[in-house]
């Protein structure tokens, strides 16, 4: 069964990372704007406290450079870090989830119960229930263990900036995720010239769908959206939503 509808659009941290027309990134009115706007889905940050919270912050680091993971929910509240419980509580349930971990190096060393996917796990399986949604995350030990104990949610592997995409594919495949999620910048930009060894953009959905794999693209321009989905791409994750959501229309 498939994951996306093609071409949808997930919007990154809700309406946009930053602030977008007032908005900041990674709250509650950010994800309901994004909404509005046409997205299908909303991508959100989950970062794990020193108290065992999850809350939405996409930085490692509080205003201030206090780690997320040495503060208090409490803390981490009057600094305006929504809770997860909150954003999921105020999102339609037809908004699809793209639930973006930030695992820490502390999840190494704490007891397994503590790791921020152990505490996101149950969470999942409920939301799962009533939506769609997908976990997305650099870690590949995290998606790893999303699989194995909450089978019913598909997992998508992220790679780095840049990263290549050869090892995007079938890194993702190899860790039997649903989907690969590649960088905008991987594929190369319109204007961009090419670059040596790397393959189309409809080359390597070609080859992701061949192996199973849907295709998502973070952050393309609505240009560069517009032709991603020309190419196969299942969705895209979005800066710019109402724009994305027109060049598609357009296409």
């Amino acid at each position: 069964m498939s994951l996306f509808r093609p071409t949808e659009v997930i919007g990154h941290r809700g309406a946009g990372r930053g602030e977008r027309d007032g908005l900041r990134e990674n709250t509650v009115a950010s994800y309901l704007e994004a909404v509005r706007a046409g997205a299908a889905w909303v991508e959100i940050d989950v970062r794990r406290t020193a108290d065992d919270a999850l809350v939405l912050h996409h930085d490692a680091a509080l205003p201030g450079g206090r780690p997320v993971v040495d503060a208090t929910a409490a803390e981490c509240a009057r600094h305006g870090l929504a809770r997860l419980e909150e954003a999921l509580e105020a999102l339609p349930e037809g908004t699809g989830l793209d639930v973006d971990v930030k695992s820490v190096m502390e999840d190494a060393c704490h007891a397994p119960s503590r790791s921020t996917a152990a505490l996101l796990v149950p969470v999942l399986r409920r939301e799962a229930a009533r939506r769609r949604v997908f976990v997305c995350s650099f870690d590949p030990g995290l998606l790893l263990r999303v699989a194995e104990e909450a089978p019913g949610v598909p997992t998508a592997w992220m790679p780095y900036v840049r990263n290549p995409l050869d090892q995007a594919v079938a890194g993702a495949a190899g860790m039997g995720c649903a989907a690969v999620a590649v960088d905008a910048r991987s594929f190369g930009l319109t204007g961009e010239p090419p670059r040596p060894g790397r393959r189309s953009v409809d080359y390597t959905v070609g080859v992701a769908h061949r192996a199973g794999l849907e295709v998502l693209s973070w952050c393309p321009d609505p240009v560069d959206a517009a032709r991603f989905a020309e190419a196969g791409v299942d969705a895209v994750v979005a800066d710019d939503v109402p724009g994305v959501v027109a060049a598609l229309k357009r296409g």
